[in-house]
């Protein structure tokens, strides 16, 4: 039978592999904003298929370890975080899925200096925090899991920064543009690269708990 840190270390590797999926994901998004390339957005969605399948695993686990190990201190504080994460995880993939199928229709209608000034900002913010939670993930050592959690709360900031912007300056155009509706429909669908970046955050939260202590937090 596997040991608990056996156990814990397979967790640890599949809540890295959905990292990595979802980081892909948001990498091939910019890409394909930066070229309004609608192929290349499908690829970014198609990667994140059985994403709720994949994290179900993970909380199966989890419930495993609970009961075979009935783990203390630390581990359990990794554990209980952990299965606060899964479903933190499935949120952000479900926002990446939505700002795809969402940008993929109005992709072409949006100016590309628009683009080049806010969204494609957004979304390498967005990255940034994606990037700061998958090296939290793999890091032990404390000073640079604060730090790298500070990274991701400063472009968290970022992105909400940004989004607000791109608000303003559509909102300023607001009686130059004859169909409102479907810029109303482009800023919701870039909510939700801001919205990815939250769930980014709420993960570093719960990996700063896990590895260093203190209290859980909260981002809404």
């Amino acid at each position: 039978m596997k040991t608990l840190t056996e156990e814990l270390n397979d967790i640890n590797v599949a809540m890295s592999k959905i990292i990595n999926d979802i980081l892909q994901a948001n990498r091939t998004i910019a890409n394909g904003l930066e070229k309004c390339d609608t192929d290349m957005l499908e690829t970014a969605k198609k990667s994140l298929n059985n994403m709720s399948s994949k994290t179900s695993d993970i909380d199966n686990k989890i419930i495993k370890i609970l009961a075979l190990y009935s783990p203390e201190a630390r581990d359990l504080r990794l554990i209980v975080s952990i299965f606060k994460i899964t479903n933190e995880l499935v949120r952000a993939s479900s926002n990446t899925r939505s700002f795809i199928k969402g940008f993929s229709s109005y992709c072409d209608e949006l100016d590309m200096q628009t683009i080049k000034e806010y969204a494609m900002p957004l979304q390498k913010a967005t990255i940034e925090c994606l990037q700061g939670v998958f090296d939290m993930v793999r890091s032990d050592c404390v000073d640079e899991i604060q730090e790298l959690f500070n990274g991701v709360l400063i472009a968290e900031n970022k992105t909400d920064d940004l989004y607000e912007l791109l608000q303003e300056n559509i909102f300023k155009h607001a009686k130059e543009i004859e169909d409102f509706t479907k810029f109303t429909k482009i800023l919701n669908a870039l909510r939700k690269s801001e919205k990815i970046a939250d769930r980014a955050l709420e993960i570093a939260n719960l990996l700063l708990f896990a590895k260093i202590g203190g209290h859980i937090g909260s981002v809404e």
